[in-house]
């Protein structure tokens, strides 16, 4: 069971919401459950339109996630997953930071989900 909290300069504030582990739920679909508007144009991790940034909470740590070869190549593509980052990600299971929402599964870790709102770009980081 996780909290993810979703924020958002396009939302009015940050939203929090419930998820269940394990129900093979993406972060996309939890999103869009429950109205969050995280952009999203192909839903297969080839566009890079949902990019988000995942951050763990409670001090806790990421458990390590596989990357699917869209998310590879996409997040390569688009500057966000560098030969060391995807090393990390495959060797020591190190997550990077971040992610397509539509290829991100909802584990039992409270996290934090930035995205800009707007599709396949970053959020700023300097807030």
């Amino acid at each position: 069971m996780a909290n993810v909290t979703f924020s958002s300069p396009i939302m009015p504030k940050d939203v929090t919401v419930y998820a269940v582990a394990g129900d093979k739920g993406t972060l996309l679909a939890l999103a869009r459950k429950n109205d969050i508007p995280i952009p999203c144009q192909c839903q297969d991790g080839q566009c890079g339109s949902c990019l988000v940034k995942v951050t763990p909470l409670d001090g806790s740590s990421l458990k390590g996630q596989a990357l699917t070869e869209h998310e590879k190549v996409t997040l390569s593509v688009n500057g966000k997953l560098s030969k060391e980052l995807l090393a990390k990600a495959e060797v020591e299971d190190i997550p990077p930071p971040y992610r397509l929402a539509c290829q991100y599964w909802v584990q039992d870790s409270n996290i934090l989900v930035e995205f800009s709102g707007e599709p396949g770009v970053e959020i700023d980081l300097r807030r």
